[in-house]
């Protein structure tokens, strides 16, 4: 084989596997239009702890009152702490009801429940996806 020959299939080669991995990482970005301003866990109220999102099967939205489990609405740009399931949640960090829920200019807030990361982390971080980072699945609803 000729050295040009030689040289051409490297220069593809690399240019292939620049491509590949470009390709790849675009999918670990951390674009802010992909994240929702707020993402909903899924808790008890009576006991302030986090439940798997499973528990809430519906969006029904606690007033004060009531048994069973509920979602609770986090600002996800907020830098809030998310619970592991089973840890206490902090009530100043968020709410019951998406009444009222605007997004950073006032308009419309768009809301994600569940799909959070088990372990609990920072919201800001483990809403979005990435390396790193909790997928974005999807429960309840």
């Amino acid at each position: 084989m000729t050295q040009s020959k030689k040289r051409m299939r490297s220069v593809g080669i690399t240019l292939g596997l620049t491509a590949l991995v470009a390709a790849s990482l675009t999918g670990c970005s951390n674009d802010d239009e992909d994240q929702s301003d707020y993402q909903a866990i899924c808790v008890d109220p009576e006991t302030q702890q986090r439940a798997d999102d499973d528990q809430c099967k519906d969006d029904r939205e606690y007033h004060g009152s009531g048994a069973g489990f509920f979602w609770f609405y986090m600002a996800t740009r907020g830098g809030a702490l998310v619970p592991p399931i089973g840890g206490r949640y902090n009530t100043a960090d968020g709410g019951y009801t998406t009444s009222g829920l605007r997004n950073a200019s006032g308009g419309t807030a768009t809301v994600k429940r569940g799909g959070l990361d088990t372990k609990g982390g920072n919201i800001g971080t483990i809403s979005r996806g990435g390396f790193g980072k909790a997928g974005k699945g999807s429960s309840g609803g």
